[in-house]
């Protein structure tokens, strides 16, 4: 005899729970939902937004993570301290002897280019001592400290033979005077340059064109102004510089990025 099952005996209750469920249909499962989105597998939390704080450190030279643009921002600091405080005539002296003018390079080439890299012309509130700390941070972060070591050189020491040299031979040319040759130039700003122009081969198009368009546009602007022309036409030079090493820079970064996966 066929039995007949009525709406309310195809009603069941669910075991352990007040929930009803219809006869047949199989059950759901009855495990309780995680505590916090992460701990399901199949919903990941969401990306969390970097804090402030650890987008400004960033920015800015650690020990570990650069520690070249670390230890010479150091250096740096010690010996804007000491000018800072030294008697002016003694500054004056050490400037002098750190200076790469044509008389020094002559003589001492390596001993003052060396030197002229240890002091920040204007002190370490101007706009190049700013610019060494966020370009060279930027740029050691990509391609690592030697490889930022050898871009800063390549614009400290290239722009200095560029600008010091015509002058030497304009002085035996009989175009300058002889005083030409003693002429006080020291600083960091020609390796800050080509760092710059360096690490703007690195970022997004949008990025490198601010950068190039806005640094390129304050350097003509001081060489109209007709101040320093030799040093204005080296910072010109040194941004260029940088730029030339993009095909360089690249390989660097994409070498150790391979390094970085592997």
């Amino acid at each position: 005899m066929e039995r007949t099952v009525s709406a309310a005996d195809a009603v069941v209750t669910a075991p352990g729970t007040g929930v009803h469920l219809l006869d047949g249909m199989p059950r759901q499962r009855t495990a309780p939902l995680p505590a916090h989105p992460a701990a399901d597998p199949w919903f990941p939390a969401p990306a969390r937004t970097p804090r402030p704080a650890v987008r400004i450190r960033a920015l800015l030279p650690l020990p570990a993570q650069t520690p070249f643009t670390f230890g010479y921002a150091a250096v740096l600091a010690v010996t804007s301290l000491f000018a800072e405080y030294a008697d002016p005539a003694l500054m004056h002296s050490l400037y002098q002897g750190s200076s790469t003018d044509v008389a020094h390079l002559a003589h001492d080439p390596l001993l003052v280019l060396i030197a002229s890299a240890l002091w920040i012309a204007g002190g370490p509130g101007s706009t190049y001592a700013l610019l060494f700390l966020l370009a060279l941070t930027a740029l050691e972060r990509r391609i690592g400290g030697p490889r930022t070591a050898v871009v800063f050189l390549l614009g400290h020491v290239l722009a200095t033979l560029a600008t010091e040299v015509p002058v030497g031979l304009a002085v035996q040319a009989g175009q300058l005077p002889g005083s030409s040759l003693h002429r006080l130039d020291y600083g960091i700003s020609f390796g800050v340059a080509a760092s710059v122009g360096a690490l703007a081969g690195l970022v997004r198009p949008w990025l490198r064109g601010t950068i190039l368009a806005v640094f390129g546009g304050i350097l003509l602007a001081d060489l109209l102004q007709f101040t320093d022309p030799l040093s204005d036409w080296g910072h010109l030079l040194s941004l260029a510089i940088g730029v030339g090493t993009w095909p360089l820079v690249r390989r660097w970064r994409r070498v150790g990025l391979g390094v970085a996966g592997g």
